[in-house]
């Protein structure tokens, strides 16, 4: 789990750097595609659970808890806020 978790920080790390230089509107357009996304794939799923690694959820829990509860409410998840919350 510790491997696979430094991999995510990692490769974050990067994705996170590749962003810096990038324009809003390049980051707006790219996170409605990724909105889109995940609708469609909670459209497919119609209800089944997905099942996470602990280091996805860790990776999770990172980068979402400094969102204040209303916030997070309203972000379109593959993960129920409360589950973020725990």
């Amino acid at each position: 789990m510790v491997r696979r978790l430094t991999y995510l920080g990692v490769t974050n790390a990067f994705a996170l750097l590749r962003l810096l230089p990038r324009g809003g509107r390049d980051k707006d357009v790219e996170i409605l595609a990724l909105r889109h996304q995940i609708a469609v794939l909670q459209r497919q799923l119609d209800g089944q659970r997905i099942q996470f690694h602990p280091a996805d959820r860790a990776l999770l829990a990172a980068l979402l808890h400094a969102l204040p509860r209303p916030t997070l409410r309203r972000l379109r998840l593959l993960v129920r806020p409360e589950t973020v919350l725990r």
